[in-house]
């Protein structure tokens, strides 16, 4: 990726450039000190001086009136707010009328910024005060008084608090009266990244809409970073200082304020990327070239309009322009479907195997690869603007947003409809949520969603939620960076120091005992600080070191394999694959897919071949019970799943087996409620529980024990015979229908 520069021969202010801003992706406006403001059109590379404004004015910030009003849209901005040397802000219209000049600070007012909905404006002067007005200029507050100058401002996302400088320091300081202020640089106070010293000052920066880049000015230098820190490109041009940088709207270039009078242009060409084993590069504006390293075949997809974003992922490129969106098949380059955007500032393409995901000012839609509008899902308080890919997740049949308002939370939808998913209960966590991923393959019932705490720790959970509060898990710590397989339900993250693959996360449902038997693990130390994790495709992890280069670690294609037999319930090819690779990892892997899938036998193989005697043992008893009901209760036990197998046992009438589970279990109260609702075996559990007591020579205290015990006599005699003929009803019940001894029962 680099930049692509544009300068005029010639300035077109006489002073130099304090400030610019663009109104669409195509018209920018520039203020100087030789008062000028100036309108460039890019399109038609002319310009025009819109206002000359007093010789007493020096203009040295310009910030646009947002042009997204909650639902109301404008097509583009009507009005700034320009700061100036003479302490005042000025409201000028897009025509260049000044609507209103407001006295705001002692000294110079040095930035100003409206805020997201444009029903509030902050400035900061150099009299170190930071002040909220209306969007009128009505002085709302002062928010904080400094003793030194305060160079810069910013809103945070929610419009609730404002960042700004104070010396060596950054604060954020709510709106909120009395509440807590932080001085950061990250939320736990830890720089993120810093750079090598310049060769001259750096006088300006700024981040493009969508966060994933940022550019820095400087004297005679603009550079292109990644949002990590690492830089992309950097450019020489004979601008003077670069005071000022402001990114289009669309992310695909940016304007600097030069100190030698011109205004820069930069447009950010040569995005690269990969799947598999094609290469995209955007070589210019609106040309794409598409290499097949295989056979080293090139094609070239020119298009209408300036490229905007682009993916590619599953077999096809998702590409979006100003005004519309093309997807190619891999299989077919030259013939693209093409459709209309409704707005064309796409922000953000997620790709799942069956559709894909378009993110823009105006919302989220789902589309089929043949073109075909699904769904758009919808929340409250949806801002489309700060959604990424580590905040939206794609799968085929599901669609996970994090809530920016309550981080602790994710939205859940049916992709097919955008409607919330299950019974629409949301995705509830302990803790704020930092990245969200989920599962790709299998069906919908059994789809999981992995996500990192602001803790570091990893989780699981399913995403069908009725009724019932769903588990959520915990996988790993101090995970940095996840993600899915896309040909099976693998995961991978970085791991502090360590790369680890979760061959099969859903072991933690099913025996939690031998997950740590279905991992793969390797140093990570080689890919230094704040790596990330790229892509998972096939059985190649592709991860982005702290510097920009990428590495790709392979890992074992076997695990993918097993996954494959098992979901076509493949089960003698799957244990013939774990014998012919002889490894702990894959024999664990089969033995929690079989008791997920409830197939006894080959359970008792695998679990024999990673010596858990104890678990063959249990199973084998599990084989020779007579009721399939029973088989699936105890399977559920071995999962840990107690109430749904109480809830098999009692549905099947089975009674006495739903009260014997509770005894062995030494769920005593939970036992004596079921005798006594279904009027059986009251002695039994009575029985059962003088034994328990004796054998450690206690005395009884439960007040309920005590009332059902009163003047009963226990007679074991009795209670054995009882249970005989439980044993017997039940053997005669399963008679018509005995499984045989390869047992097998599917959920």
């Amino acid at each position: 990726m680099r930049l692509k520069i544009s300068l005029l021969k010639e300035p077109k202010h006489q002073e130099l450039v304090s400030c610019v801003g663009w109104t669409t992706a195509e018209e920018l406006y520039s203020c100087s000190d030789d008062h000028q403001i100036v309108k460039w059109n890019l399109l038609t590379s002319e310009t025009s001086q819109i206002v000359k404004l007093p010789d007493d004015i020096y203009p040295i910030d310009l910030h646009w009136f947002p042009k997204s009003l909650g639902t109301k849209k404008q097509t583009q901005a009507e009005s700034f707010v320009l700061t100036s040397s003479d302490g005042k802000f000025h409201l000028i219209s897009k025509l260049g009328r000044v609507e209103k000049s407001v006295e705001a600070h002692c000294g110079a007012v040095l930035a100003g910024r409206w805020n997201y909905e444009g029903t509030a404006l902050v400035t900061v002067g150099e009299d170190g005060q930071i002040k909220i007005w209306s969007k009128t200029g009505m002085l709302r507050s002062t928010l904080a008084q400094q003793g030194t100058p305060v160079y810069s401002v910013a809103w945070g996302p929610d419009s609730e608090k404002v960042l700004y400088t104070a010396g060596k320091q950054l604060i954020i300081k709510p709106l909120q009266p009395n509440a807590k202020v932080l001085q950061v640089w990250d939320s736990y106070g830890r720089p993120l990244y810093s750079s090598q010293p310049h060769e001259h000052p750096i006088t300006s920066v700024a981040w493009a809409p969508d966060g994933e880049l940022f550019a820095v000015g400087s004297f005679h230098t603009l550079r292109l970073c990644d949002k990590t820190g690492w830089s992309y490109a950097l450019e020489k041009p004979n601008t003077g200082s670069i005071f000022n940088i402001a990114w289009s709207i669309d992310g695909t270039q940016v304007a600097g304020a030069c100190g030698n009078g011109h205004v820069v242009f930069a447009h950010v060409i040569e995005q690269r990327w990969e799947w598999k084993n094609f290469q995209v590069t955007l070589t210019k504006r609106r040309t794409m070239q598409v290499r097949n390293v295989l056979n080293d075949a090139v094609d070239l997809l020119e298009f209408r309009d300036r490229v905007i974003k682009a993916s590619l992922n599953y077999a096809h490129l998702v590409v979006s322009t100003s005004l519309q969106c093309y997807v190619f098949s891999i299989k077919n380059w030259n013939t693209p479907l093409i459709f209309d955007l409704k707005e064309g500032t796409v922000s953000l393409i997620l790709q799942a195997e069956r559709h894909f995901l378009l993110v823009d000012g105006g919302g989220i839609y789902l589309y089929s690869y043949e073109g075909r509008f699904l769904s758009a899902p919808k929340f409250p308080g949806m801002r489309t603007d700060i959604l990424n890919a580590q905040t939206v997740s794609l799968s085929n049949d599901t669609i996970a947003i994090k809530d920016k308002a309550d981080e602790k939370i994710i939205f859940l939808f049916e992709a097919s409809t955008g409607k919330p998913l299950g019974d629409g209960k949301l995705l509830s966590h302990k803790n704020e949520i930092l990245e969200i991923a989920l599962d790709q393959k299998g069906l919908t019932n059994d789809r999981k969603i992995a996500f990192i705490d602001k803790n570091r720790d990893l989780y699981i959970t399913s995403v069908k939620r009725f009724g019932k509060e769903e588990q959520i898990i915990k996988l790993g710590t101090m995970v940095h960076t996840l993600a899915w397989s896309d040909t099976c339900n693998i995961l991978c993250g970085l791991q502090d120091t360590r790369f680890t693959v979760w061959y099969y996360p859903n072991t933690v449902y099913v025996d939690r005992d031998i997950l740590p038997k279905t991992l793969y693990e390797r140093d990570a130390s080689e890919f230094s600080k704040n790596p990330r994790i790229v892509s998972f495709v096939g059985n190649q992890v592709t991860v982005r070191r702290a510097d920009g280069s990428l590495v790709h670690i392979s890992i074992s294609p076997y695990p993918a394999i097993l996954h494959e037999y098992v979901s076509s319930s493949k089960w003698e090819d799957a244990v013939r694959l774990c014998r012919f690779v002889k490894e702990q990892t894959i024999w664990a892997c089969l033995a929690a897919m079989a008791v997920a899938n409830q197939d006894m036998t080959t359970a008792e193989i695998a679990y024999a071949a990673i010596g858990e005697i104890d678990k063959v043992q249990y199973i084998n008893s599990i084989k020779n019970l007579p009721s399939k009901e029973s088989k699936m209760a105890h399977m559920l036990m071995f999962s840990g799943n107690i109430q749904e197998a109480e809830i098999v046992l009692l549905q099947a009438g089975l009674v006495y087996q739903a009260i014997q589970i509770n005894i062995n279990l030494y769920n005593w109260e939970r036992a004596l409620e079921l005798a006594v609702k279904y009027k059986t075996h009251v002695d039994t559990v009575l029985a059962y529980r003088q034994k328990f007591l004796e054998t450690f020579g206690k005395q009884e205290t439960n007040k309920r024990y005590l009332q059902y015990a009163e003047g009963l006599q226990i007679d074991w005699e009795k209670i054995k015979a009882k249970i005989e003929m439980e044993i017997t009803k039940e053997r005669e019940r399963s008679s018509s229908s005995q499984p045989s001894k390869n047992f097998s029962l599917k959920h």
